[in-house]
Order: C-alpha cells, then structure tokens, then sequence
C-alpha cells in the first residue's frame, strides 16, 4: 500500500487545507440505524459512507485534502472520545470518503475514482448527490463541519444550495485570501507544497488533487452565506517549528522555503477573523491548543462546537 507520508498525509499538518459539512436528520422520519457503506449517486459512481446516532439536524463531517472518513474517528489521545463518536450521541452524524483520499492504515479511498484534479464545485456537486440520493442522511437542511480543505467545501455548498444548510463548523479552514495575504513566492510555494510529489503519484493515480487556483475564484464568484449559526475553531499553535520539525525528521521536503512557514504564521491570524465574519454573530474559538488537526487532538472542542450550532438550530436562533 502507498505510504501516507508519501501521500501527502502531511499538508494539514502545516495549516493549508480544510472542510466539513453537514446533514440532516428526523426523530421521526429519519435515519435512526448506524450505517457503513457505498452509496449508488449516479453516472457509475458510488461513494462511501457512514452515519450513526439520531435527531436532527443531521451534521456532515467534510474532512481535509486526502482524508477520508477516518479523520472523524481518529484520535491522538486513544481514551479521548472522537468528534464523530460525540457528536453521535446528540444528533445524527455523517462522514464519507471523496475519490482519492488515504485511510489512516494506508487503505486507499473507498469511493470510486474521478479525473485529477478537482475544484471546489466539483466536490460541492459530489456532496450534493450524495445527500440526495441516500436517506441515511436524513433529510436536510443540514449542519456541516469541515476541516481544512473541507472548509471551502462547506462554504461553497452552503452558498450553492442554500436551502439545504442550516449552520457551519468551519476547523480550521482554509481560506481563499491566503492567494492574497501571502507572498506572492510564499502563495506558489503553498501551491506546490499541495501538489502531491510524482513518486506518490505513481503509486496512486487517482491521488486528490485540487486546483486551489480556480477553487479559490469560486468561492470568491459564490453567493454570500446566508446569516445561520456558525462557530470557527482555529489552531494556536505556529506552523513554522511544525514545518521545521518535520523537515528534520523527513517527513517533510527538505527544500521547503525557509520563509514559507514564518509567512503562513503571519497571515492566518486575519485569515481565521474574516472567516467568523462571514455572518453576523459568529462564535469564533482561537484558545484550542492545537495544531492544525483540531479534530483529532481536540475532538471535544469540535463536539462542542458543533453541538453550539446544533442546538442553535433547534431554537431556531440564527447566531450559536
């Protein structure tokens, strides 16, 4: 099986991807059953899935570039509770696996593969299918919670398909306004550091790949997200001596630009605040000690936050 460091499994690490999103779910007409599986959207295509727990809104996990479902259920603390496992225990859960990601014991996505590389709306549209065609979801409108890459995923489909979100979680999310905020040679290195190396492609062909650059001009190009409840969660901790530390031990390329992490500490500060103002009366939490993997070494503050929107939803208020 390929090797994960090889894969890229790294790049969340340095804080440049992120995404969840999120679905609904009814007490009484809903999915009430745990289920695992590949879902039929259409085209001679499946994707995998998994829900578990009850209630509405029902919350969709969007995990980060080339993670799969896995993350949700992944630890760093082994007695620690997982986001998907606490979130079930108050609402309906889902998470799934995009074409070309990398499970946690080097398994290779469970979804069938498409065309290399992406963009955003692509995988907006791969959500939206799914959701519409499996009533293991429940119905919508649902919450979404996205790390990193999946952050865009969750903001686009939101300005998209309004009608079928109801609130975000965005963890550490990736924003289009670090094409802006870095340095023009820092943004091309961002560009390469999230382009996967060819020996990984040669080991896997249908690797996630995704064009931030057009990404970028579609979330710019979408809709403003409607005023719903929205809770922010972002790292703490500096990139740079992550970045340092991982060239060190080879886990990292050795030629990284020197300035790339100091630029990338720099700017997501402003980056992280604009995404809390993307509707009025955001909540956004930036004391998580963490890294950039805040589901996996704060599950609790994901739970915790996606419950502030959970239950927001129920009260119908539109701030968590």
């Amino acid at each position: 099986m390929p090797n994960r460091q090889r894969l890229s499994r790294w790049l969340p690490a340095v804080g440049v991807v992120l995404l969840v999103a999120a679905c609904g779910a009814d007490d009484g007409d809903g999915a009430s059953k745990d289920f695992a599986g590949t879902v039929d959207i259409g085209g001679d295509r499946h994707i995998y899935l998994e829900c578990a727990g009850t209630g509405a809104p029902t919350v969709v996990f969007a995990s980060g570039l080339r993670f799969g479902a896995d993350q949700w259920t992944t630890t760093a603390d082994p007695a620690a509770t997982s986001a998907f496992d606490g979130v079930a225990e108050f609402t309906r859960v889902c998470s799934y696996d995009r074409p070309g990601v990398v499970l946690g014991d080097d398994a290779l996505s469970r979804s069938d593969p498409v065309p290399q590389p992406i963009t955003t709306t692509d995988a907006v549209a791969d959500l939206q299918s799914l959701l519409g065609a499996t009533g293991e979801a429940g119905p919508g409108p649902y919450v979404l919670a996205a790390h990193s890459y999946g952050g865009q995923i969750a903001r686009l489909f939101a300005g998209t398909h309004p009608d079928e979100v109801a609130g975000l979680v965005l963890i550490d999310a990736q924003s289009e306004e670090l094409q802006t905020l870095l340095p023009p040679e820092q943004f091309q290195e961002f560009l390469r550091l999230n382009t996967p190396q060819q020996d990984s492609l040669d080991e896997y062909p249908d690797l996630e790949r995704v064009d931030f650059v057009r990404s970028f001009d579609e979330i710019r190009a979408a809709e403003p997200i409607r005023p719903q409840p929205l809770v922010v969660l972002s790292a703490d901790r500096s990139v740079a001596p992550q970045i340092a530390e991982g060239v060190a031990n080879g886990s990292l390329p050795a030629d990284i630009d020197p300035g790339y992490g100091p630029a990338l500490d720099a700017v997501q500060p402003k980056a992280q605040a604009d995404l809390a103002q993307l509707v009025p009366g955001a909540k956004h939490v930036t004391n998580t000690n963490s890294g950039h993997n805040i589901n996996i070494e704060q599950p609790q503050l994901v739970v915790d936050g996606v419950r502030d929107v959970v239950d927001a939803v129920r009260d119908g208020r539109t701030e968590p």
